[in-house]
């Protein structure tokens, strides 16, 4: 008889269709408890697909299709599709649906359930109305609808998701890929922290871990990208680097300046030893910034990116600092991006 309970599924999935269960299932079987998640049957999410129609498609990662779908209860969801050939992917996925599975944050992502079908494997989310910040503050034509206010509140809620991951989650969950393309906004402009295929449970008496690395060039801790070390200070880089790009609008992997710089934290970095950091801020937030708050996030992005990983702050750290009134004085940043590609 087919099991019912999530994990149950998840595991007898692995086992029917290899004859023998898989290192994943017994990986699964490890994390069996009670959860909240839903199995979802095949027909519910055709049906709230439209049989994954091309309108329903709201992107495309490495390893399949995401669509929205709207289920008989009205509630709105978004469904990861694996891709029927990829083995990579159905490691990820089953990565994915494991991290996430004891995981409640309001700036974290909320997986509803999965889905098990001969060949189909998907992945069940919550709907994310405003989609992904990178194709909003990347694109000319729609940056405008992030004033400072909506910035400075993707600042914040990341820092928060980040500390619930790293310190108040059922595990250490070190995400290894935080960019602005895994952070969703929701309607009412909620950051919303996305992807954990590639996240890490972590002892929490660890310092940190050699593993194979895996992540986005420009987003890479220099000690993860170049010697595989592993720690929550990696997330804590790539953090920084989002909040640089927040506040000039210029996306790290693509930086074109006028001047000798490398990347956009080179960039950054020589404008705030000659005093003039806020000559980096988006020409689109003149109107709205609080100049004062803008510059110590720029000090914050700094701090969050020195080379030295035992220097930068803490996740719970970078919240502290966030609290503190514009025009505190903050720890001073080291030189940082000597070893950044």
């Amino acid at each position: 008889m087919k099991p019912t309970s999530f994990w149950q599924n998840l595991i007898w999935h692995f086992k029917s269709h290899s004859g023998k269960e898989s290192p994943e299932g017994k990986d699964l079987e490890k994390n069996i408890a009670a959860q909240e998640q839903e199995l979802f049957s095949i027909e519910t999410l055709i049906a709230a697909t439209r049989d994954f129609h091309s309108h329903q498609k709201l992107g495309e990662g490495k390893f399949g299709p995401v669509y929205k779908g709207k289920l008989e209860d009205g509630r709105e969801i978004a469904v990861k599709r694996l891709w029927h050939s990829s083995n990579q992917g159905r490691k990820e996925l089953t990565n994915e649906a494991k991290v996430l599975a004891n995981v409640q944050h309001r700036n974290v992502v909320n997986l509803l359930g999965y889905c098990a079908h001969e060949l189909e494997k998907l992945l069940v989310y919550e709907y994310v109305s405003n989609e992904s910040l990178d194709k909003l503050l990347f694109n000319a034509g729609r940056k405008a609808k992030l004033d400072w206010k909506r910035r400075y509140a993707v600042i914040v809620g990341m820092a928060r998701g980040l500390l619930y991951l790293h310190e108040d989650s059922h595990s250490v969950i070190i995400h290894r890929d935080i960019k602005t393309s895994n952070i969703l906004l929701d309607d009412k402009w909620v950051p919303k922290i996305a992807d954990f295929g590639m996240a890490r449970l972590y002892a929490e008496d660890t310092t940190h871990v050699n593993t194979r690395v895996v992540g986005t060039r420009g987003y890479m801790a220099p000690e993860y990208l170049m010697h595989g070390q592993l720690s929550v200070k990696v997330d804590v880089y790539s953090y920084g680097i989002v909040v640089l790009e927040l506040i000039s609008g210029q996306e790290n992997s693509t930086f074109n300046s006028d001047s000798d710089c490398r990347n956009l934290l080179d960039w950054v970095w020589e404008h705030y030893k000659k005093g003039r950091s806020l000559d980096i801020m988006d020409p689109m937030l003149a109107s709205t910034a609080v100049l004062e708050q803008v510059a110590m996030c720029i000090q914050i992005g700094l701090l969050c990116t020195q080379d030295d990983p035992k220097l930068r702050p803490s996740m719970r750290r970078v919240l502290v600092m966030l609290s503190k009134r514009p025009g505190t004085i903050l720890d001073e940043p080291s030189k940082s991006g000597e070893f950044f590609p």
